[in-house]
């Protein structure tokens, strides 16, 4: 079984490979199906790790979004009234640095 440590390693690895494609910016994004999917994967992949870490260590740290993730993930996996490109560009945009700043700074502890 996973640690969070582990988990938390995950997050930063999906966010990472998501910063490679999403650097060729929105339009790229926006007219590239394959770099699409592989965004909406790896944000899936952050969720499924969120999901995976323990209550005790998300309860310790208030400041990460965790319901969100989890939410997000949902929606991704589930496809709840179709993906949208603007919401997930906004994930990009807005969200991925700040949670990785957060994840990195719990793993070295």
């Amino acid at each position: 079984m996973r640690d969070d440590r582990e988990r938390l390693l995950d997050v930063i690895e999906a966010i990472e490979r998501i910063e490679r494609v999403s650097a060729r910016g929105r339009e790229y994004f926006y007219n590239d199906e394959m770099a699409q999917v592989w965004v909406i994967h790896h944000l899936q992949i952050i969720g499924e790790a969120v999901r995976g870490i323990s209550s005790e260590f998300r309860t310790e740290n208030p400041g990460i979004p965790w319901t969100d993730i989890i939410g997000m993930r949902n929606v991704l996996i589930h496809h709840y009234f179709g993906i949208d490109r603007d919401a997930v560009w906004n994930v990009i945009e807005h969200d991925l640095l700040e949670l990785k700043s957060q994840i990195l700074s719990r793993v070295g502890e």
